[in-house]
């Protein structure tokens, strides 16, 4: 992440996660919609098993409580969250996921959708233990 503030709040959530469990970011290289398409294709072949969710413009919106709720009926299977480049998924990438999920209908830099994120699955984790983070 180019922007050192929202990599450091990222990394504050990422280790919040690896704190509860399991937690892994993985960074590809960025590039045009198809070879950035494949790589996470290849990516996604060494993790068989796991419930995928792209994030899209176009998939579904959720609550927080609906998110974590979601997790929650994945009973110890990982799940993978995918976010795209500059330029967005390719069809590849979205036909191939579980679930298409969208944060907003606003469209978000990738740096910006990976904060995001970051800090609504440690929300739908704090929700899951019954902590006092997620106040409703």
């Amino acid at each position: 992440m180019k922007n050192r503030h929202l990599a450091a709040i990222c990394d504050d959530f990422t280790k919040r996660l690896q704190r509860q469990g399991k937690f892994e970011l993985i960074e590809l290289k960025d590039g045009d919609v198809d070879s950035e398409g494949q790589r996470i294709l290849d990516a996604l072949n060494k993790r068989k098993g796991a419930r995928t969710y792209a994030m899209a413009e176009e998939g579904a919106t959720l609550s927080s409580m609906e998110l974590a709720g979601d997790l929650g009926k994945l009973h110890g299977q990982p799940a993978v969250f995918i976010i795209g480049g500059a330029y967005g998924l390719s069809d590849a990438v979205k036909q191939s996921a579980d679930t298409m999920l969208a944060l907003s209908p606003m469209t978000f830099t990738h740096e910006i959708a990976r904060m995001l994120l970051c800090e609504q699955l440690y929300r739908a984790v704090a929700i899951q233990a019954g902590s006092k983070y997620h106040h409703e």
